[in-house]
């Protein structure tokens, strides 16, 4: 298909502190509940690689800006750690104010824009141990990690957001059980959602009362990242599918981008949870919180679309009401290491999704990428891993942000996924992403791949067309 995006058009990295930072244990970080759950569980880990690890960018920022300057990127996105920036009395920590200053300086060094995400699913421990997002406690606590983030770092950092993927835990923690604690409740996740919601909002609310002090970057702008996941059915639905797509859409994707764009929840969405007892616990007054919800621009994380269809039963294994199965398109290409199908068209269908329904919100590809097992059978002579899948991955994607940028959507840039390889939560390092390889086995040595060579001559021609 080919592709041409905007002179404007943006291209950098996407991290996050918890699967890069490493030194779980230094500079006055306290546990998060990754660590908890490596300390108390290490065997859940993929070849028992826990959260202690990342990649080591505590110590090779410097190395990794350099090398995001050498291919051509001018903005990364990363995340600040609540457990580092804060003790457990809520008081600033002030090695890792020195540690993320160091960050902010050497970005600025290679001329990269840091984009700066505030939660990445790291709770610190304590909090946790109170009841974490199912405590309203908790949400306060984040509006005030929030409040002190801006203060200490408002000059300093332009582009702020407030989650990465906030579905995601809820998810996985609460629904599916398949993170610690393992619990499979859905309507305990319900509220757990509800509750991040209203701590995004808070967070937005502290955003804009420290812009009216002065104490922000005057071309400040406040954000939230989602992996919307782009919803589809059945080629010839009936009306029970066509009512799981309208719910599941709600939950996962329309909840946070109403929020974001509009202020509140959708109505259609709390009518159905109300008829099936799933509403979340509301207060007086959470409706004024969420009118203070609305942001300046989104991230769209893509992976993979959601292929859903009517339930065959109507209660899980729990007890709890189901809105959907999962469907298997017949067509489906995979990726089979991960599980999660290929299907770049997604981003297109989002973008025109954004255009029609919230075209006052501006976007941005905030994370896409392929993880793969086992790379290093594709090594060539030289030792370089040739990823051709990877090339072919990115490039179907830019193809398709190219044509809906071309029909209308207002998407500003990319983001690549784990540029430098990173640990990923209980997989660890099973499913490597990067353009860049990380020898674990080697000081965390750092080598260019195939990808990374082809993305900076793509970039480089992208500029000069």
């Amino acid at each position: 298909m080919g592709f041409q995006l905007p002179k404007d058009f943006f291209f950098g990295a996407a991290m996050s502190g918890p699967q890069t930072e490493g030194a779980y244990n230094k500079g006055g970080k306290i546990r998060n509940v990754w660590d908890l759950w490596s300390d108390e569980r290490i065997s859940d880990f993929h070849n028992r690689v826990g959260s202690y690890v990342g990649n080591n960018f505590y110590e090779k920022y410097e190395e990794d800006f350099k090398s995001f300057k050498d291919l051509q990127l001018d903005s990364v996105r990363t995340s600040m750690q609540w457990s580092r920036l804060l003790d457990e009395n809520e008081n600033i920590n002030m090695e890792g104010v020195e540690f993320y200053n160091k960050v902010i300086q050497s970005a600025k060094n290679n001329n990269i824009e840091l984009f700066m995400n505030l939660y990445h699913f790291d709770m610190p421990e304590y909090l946790y141990k109170k009841g974490g997002w199912e405590n309203r406690e908790t949400v306060e606590a984040f509006a005030n990690y929030a409040k002190a983030a801006f203060t200490t770092f408002g000059k300093e950092i332009k582009y702020w957001f407030t989650f990465n993927e906030p579905i995601v835990e809820p998810d996985q923690r609460y629904r599916h059980g398949l993170w610690y604690p393992f619990l499979k409740d859905a309507k305990r996740g319900m509220n757990v959602q509800y509750n991040i919601s209203l701590a995004h909002c808070l967070a937005v609310g502290e955003f804009y009362k420290a812009k009216e002090k002065g104490l922000l970057h005057e071309d400040a702008q406040i954000g939230l990242i989602n992996c919307f996941a782009p919803p589809y059915t059945k080629e010839n639905p009936s009306a029970e599918d066509l009512e799981a797509l309208r719910m599941e859409d709600g939950i996962n994707n329309r909840w946070w981008l109403d929020i974001a764009a509009n202020g509140k929840l959708p109505e259609d969405v709390f009518a159905t949870l109300k008829e099936v007892d799933m509403l979340p616990e509301m207060r007086a007054g959470d409706s004024e919180i969420f009118k203070l919800g609305k942001v300046d621009w989104l991230g769209f994380n893509y992976y993979h679309p959601s292929r859903i269809q009517a339930p065959k039963e109507r209660f899980d294994e729990n007890g709890h009401y189901k809105f959907s199965d999962t469907y298997v398109w017949k067509d489906a290409k995979m990726n089979v290491y991960r599980g999660w199908e290929i299907y770049p068209k997604g981003i297109y269908d989002f973008g025109m999704k954004m255009k029609n329904e919230y075209p006052h919100l501006k976007f941005f590809i905030a994370e896409n990428g392929m993880g793969v097992e086992n790379e290093g059978r594709f090594k060539n002579e030289d030792g370089e891993i040739q990823d051709d899948y990877r090339i072919e991955f990115v490039t179907e994607h830019l193809e398709w942000i190219a044509k809906s940028i071309e029909d209308g959507a207002q998407c500003l840039g990319y983001h690549y996924w784990g540029l430098i390889d990173n640990w990923s939560w209980s997989n660890g390092f099973k499913n490597r992403y990067g353009f860049i390889e990380v020898d674990l086995t080697n000081q965390y040595k750092r080598t260019y791949k195939k990808s990374a060579h082809w993305i900076k001559e793509t970039i480089e021609n992208n500029k000069s067309n």
